[in-house]
């Protein structure tokens, strides 16, 4: 995932709505109609969202006859989710180097 894939993803997630949507759709897949049940969105902002959320490649589409069926890309998030966890030392790939008092300065908190 490239850094700018990656701010379009974090673009996409930091917003209530879309937000709300993931939400729904955590676990399961659902059709338009079971998202906007789910989330009480509105059919007009729900499509605006879902288009926002399948740009940045965090949902996957299945069509069904008439309707349209959306889950989350588990992979996709997975890499959203190391990314972000790798900027705060979480991340399983992330080296956390342990820090070193500067010389000649007074230290009162334990540095990890």
């Amino acid at each position: 995932m490239t850094d700018e894939e990656l701010v379009d993803a974090l673009k996409a997630l930091a917003h209530p709505v879309r937000l709300r949507i993931m939400q729904a759709l955590t676990g399961k897949e659902r059709n338009v109609g079971e998202i906007d049940d789910a989330a009480r969105i509105g059919q007009p902002t729900l499509s605006q969202q879902l288009a926002v959320l399948r740009n940045a490649g965090l949902v996957k589409t299945r069509k069904d006859a008439k309707l349209v069926y959306y889950r989350i890309d588990q992979s996709r998030m997975a890499k959203v989710v190391d990314a972000a966890g790798a900027l705060g030392g979480l991340s399983e790939n992330s080296e956390r180097q342990p820090r070193q008092p500067a010389p000649g300065v007074a230290n009162f908190a334990k540095l990890s």
